[in-house]
């Protein structure tokens, strides 16, 4: 038993060396690649539709509700990063029922990668949508004391996204493992099922919160009235 894939090396070559996060992140990264390519070399407007581009369609469009009600209006501009966040974490959490599976997300290193590149997108929306200089004023809302603490609010929320995915896919695979050496039978299958339908749940929250963070950086800066309500057109 191995607390995190990264333990498990299938090559070195001095400080170069290919573990099972590498591994099966590369693996996962050209399923997704290929299996998009497959599925869209022959789109159709028509009825007669391929089974698959159904499926794809039933995704995105489903994507695209969940960025709509997070308050993004203009969900197509989203879609590219969010989309394959999700697409990426749900693949990572499914294929656990493979055996000999290590999924990558059970890595910190994958889960604060992943988490860093939500830190990023963050004010690079914001940035676009706001324009740098009302994005930055959004950091001395609602007085430059809390300039600080904003920073660090804003740190501290990717450390948790990092975190909390870790330690929900890392508990899960270590749980199976010990009740695998116990029960080999019965609690096994039911605690996959579980760890199955947690890794569902996980995938869903870590992109509805990279979506609501964009959703508060790109919010656009509502004139007040002096009784501090958000003025209204006559």
């Amino acid at each position: 038993m191995h607390l995190s894939p990264d333990m498990v090396v299938y090559w070195q070559f001095g400080v170069i060396k290919i573990n099972a996060t590498i591994a099966f992140t590369w693996a996962l990264m050209l399923l997704l690649t290929v299996g998009s390519m497959l599925i869209t070399r022959n789109l159709s407007t028509d009825s007669k539709r391929s089974r698959w581009q159904n499926v794809l369609e039933i995704i995105v469009t489903g994507i695209e509700q969940q960025i709509t009600e997070v308050g993004l209006h203009n969900a197509q501009k989203y879609l590219g990063f969010l989309g394959t966040l999700f697409l990426f974490l749900i693949a990572a959490n499914i294929c656990t029922i493979i055996p000999g599976y290590e999924p990558p997300t059970a890595s910190l290193s994958t889960t604060a990668a992943l988490a860093l590149t939500v830190f990023i997108a963050v004010p690079m929306y914001g940035i676009s949508e706001q324009g740098i200089g009302n994005y930055l004023k959004s950091y001395m809302d609602p007085t430059f004391i809390m300039l600080p603490f904003n920073i660090i609010s804003e740190v501290s929320r990717t450390l948790a996204l990092a975190v909390r995915l870790f330690g929900n896919m890392m508990s899960g695979s270590m749980i199976i493992a010990i009740l695998l050496t116990i029960t080999p039978l019965i609690f096994p299958i039911i605690m996959t099922a579980l760890g199955l339908l947690t890794g569902l749940v996980q995938a869903y929250i870590f992109t509805i919160l990279a979506a609501v963070y964009i959703a508060a950086a790109t919010r656009s800066q509502t004139p007040k009235t002096q009784s501090g309500l958000p003025a209204t057109e006559d």
